[in-house]
């Protein structure tokens, strides 16, 4: 039905399938549907028309001139990184094709691990701030090369129908990394839009493409965890088979895009299972946020079971370990907070690490996204693992940390602890927060709670980003306010927010956790709406949501294709998004900008 909805809609105004549309550029504000605010950039179809860019990569909200990164990344990503990871996509598509082939040939969940495994390793570490070590790239082509052989051999042997098209013949095992380099540009964004050659269609191939990519991602941290669904993983390479194909296909690529949506709620239901069975439920707990004297290691990125490993192997050795970014939450774990050494968090959220890292007196460990390219000054106390690269930068193998602690105990470490301590509270998973719903509920009914913010998701560097913190500052006293993922620092530090509690007696923010734990605040939601015999969007609850990369496109995918509306999104909308398909976001969603924090105040207040 809604696939339905959305097809019509577009149809009243997309271009008939063959025909190009205009090429929008950053003066064409009169192409916006009028019914929008446009005083901040809303998001309009790149102009593909520059001449011979050095790169073409729009994925991220932070793109340049939210048109595309064309001579290197905003992240700090190369021409020819991009290029590769192009490349790499590409490899993906072609492998998916043969993946469902070897599926429909009766290919067992056996026989498919290894071709999981690679899809989604190789997809995650094309998300922003993954990896910028082409070398690896390379490698993971060389890979998926021989990943596509093999499922090529097993369709035949298994009498199965082989999938045509160039991309399922796609051969790059005799290339070298220039020549990689060089077919990247032949499928390069620009290249893949002018074969389709409908905007709208391949505005909505890039939806589910990036879309798939964040979910990917969450999928990689579930399999760290031990936790594969085959039926995901056929789903994830359906959806990637599909956008393979140069079809402007409205309506199959509209049921694709909101396939993502589905097939990434039930990953981040899977991750939420894998990581309370392995750690324990989480629970609220005060995380120390200044100095301990001694010797210390900092871990960044998102994947708990490097930090349990860590841990193991730093006990004893007089080392303590931090947590960095999208970590803090792994203090409210049980398995993780038992062990004494894990003394606290430092810093703040991923784009600050220049900073932050250079004056952590100790080695750094990334785990996952976001990683940027180093400074000088610590690059030789920083460590990859997983999916992770930098060129230059030390990869840890086998999760073997020795390395790590060896240069831990020859660092200077904090020299002293500070005293009196800061503290922040974590840890209000779903399952701590719905023996609370009564409370909520009550507080709500008698006036005590006058409404429920849910803001978060994945910050970014620009200054408009300050809207978060702007907002939750100056919503009235009485509104309780969720939280999860890096954006959450835009305010969780503030002096004016720090210790508020409700007139009940709650803490006014509830920190759910990482991007990672999404699904927590799609539980309370839910639970929320059927104590009240409502639906979701006729709650108390306003949705404002930092947006920057692919893991946030999996998540507000998700909650679209719950039929969530009334979603703010900001601090601008992706660069990918034509106004055709705006337009039928905000007719079917109501989704919207993030604007003057007084006047959404105002608003969402009504």
């Amino acid at each position: 039905m809604l696939s339905r909805a959305i097809k019509q809609a577009i149809s009243r105004t997309a271009l008939p399938a063959g025909r190009r549309a205009i090429a929008y550029n950053v003066g064409s504000i009169s192409t916006l549907p009028s019914r929008l605010p446009i005083g901040r950039n809303m998001s309009m179809a790149a102009d593909t028309t520059i001449s011979n860019p050095a790169m073409f990569c729009r994925q991220c909200e932070q793109t340049q001139d939210h048109i595309a990164c064309r001579t290197v990344g905003i992240c700090g990503k190369s021409p020819e990184t991009s290029t590769m990871q192009d490349v790499l996509m590409h490899t993906v598509k072609s492998v998916s094709l043969w993946a469902v082939a070897a599926r429909e040939a009766g290919a067992s969940a056996d026989e498919m691990k290894e071709a999981n495994s690679w899809t989604l390793s190789s997809v995650f570490s094309t998300l922003t701030n993954v990896n910028f070590d082409e070398s690896r790239i390379a490698e993971y082509i060389k890979e998926g090369m021989t990943i596509k052989r093999d499922l090529e051999q097993m369709v035949r042997a298994k009498g199965g129908v082989a999938p045509d098209g160039d991309v399922a013949r796609l051969d790059l095992s005799k290339m070298d990394t220039d020549e990689l380099e060089d077919f990247g540009y032949t499928v390069s964004i620009p290249e893949l839009q002018k074969a389709m050659g409908n905007d709208d269609c391949f505005s909505l191939v890039e939806i589910a493409s990036y879309g798939a990519k964040g979910a990917c991602a969450y999928a990689a941290h579930c399999r760290q965890l031990g936790y594969v669904d085959e039926d995901v993983m056929t789903g994830i390479h359906h959806v990637f088979a599909k956008v393979a194909s140069n079809e402007p296909d409205m309506e199959g690529l509209l049921a694709n895009a909101l396939r993502v949506g589905e097939l990434n709620g039930k990953i981040l239901e899977m991750l939420d299972t894998a990581h309370a069975a392995t750690f324990g439920a989480p629970e609220p707990t005060q995380v120390k946020v200044t100095a301990t004297k001694g010797k210390c290691i900092l871990v960044s990125g998102h994947d708990l079971l490097d930090l349990e490993t860590l841990l193991k192997q730093t006990e004893g050795t007089g080392v303590n370990v931090y947590t960095h970014g999208e970590m803090l939450p792994a203090h409210g774990y049980p398995g993780l907070k038992k062990y004494p050494h894990l003394v606290g968090n430092y810093g703040t959220a991923w784009q600050n690490q220049k900073f932050e890292f250079a004056l952590f007196p100790g080695p750094v460990v990334v785990t996952t996204n976001c990683i940027l390219e180093p400074r000088r000054k610590y690059k030789d106390r920083l460590y990859s693992i997983n999916e992770v690269g930098v060129a230059g930068v030390k990869h840890i193998k086998d999760g073997d940390f020795s390395e790590v602690i060896e240069q831990a105990q020859s660092c200077k470490g904090f020299p002293r602890t500070i005293d009196p301590a800061e503290y922040l509270t974590v840890g209000f998973n779903h399952r701590a927060v719905l023996p609370l719903a009564g409370k909520v509920i009550d507080a709500v009914q008698n006036g005590h709670i006058s409404r429920i913010f849910l803001i978060g998701g994945c910050d970014g560097s620009q200054f408009d980003r300050n809207y978060f913190t702007e907002l939750a500052e100056e919503l009235p006293d009485d509104t309780l306010i969720l939280t999860l993922g890096c954006a959450k620092n835009r305010f969780i530090h503030s002096k004016k927010l720090l210790g508020q509690t409700l007139a009940n007696g709650m803490p006014r923010i509830l920190d759910m956790g990482q991007c990672n734990d999404s699904y927590s605040a799609i539980v309370v939601a839910t639970e929320l709406a059927k104590a009240l015999d409502c639906t979701v969007n006729d709650l108390p609850l306003s949705l404002c949501l930092s947006h920057l990369e692919q893991k946030a496109a999996a998540v507000l995918l998700t909650l679209l294709q719950m039929g969530v509306k009334n979603i703010r999104l900001g601090p601008s909308l992706p660069a990918y998004i034509t106004p055709n398909v705006l337009d039928v976001l905000v007719q079917n969603y109501n989704i919207m900008p993030t604007g003057d924090v007084q006047g959404d105040i105002k608003m969402m207040m009504e």
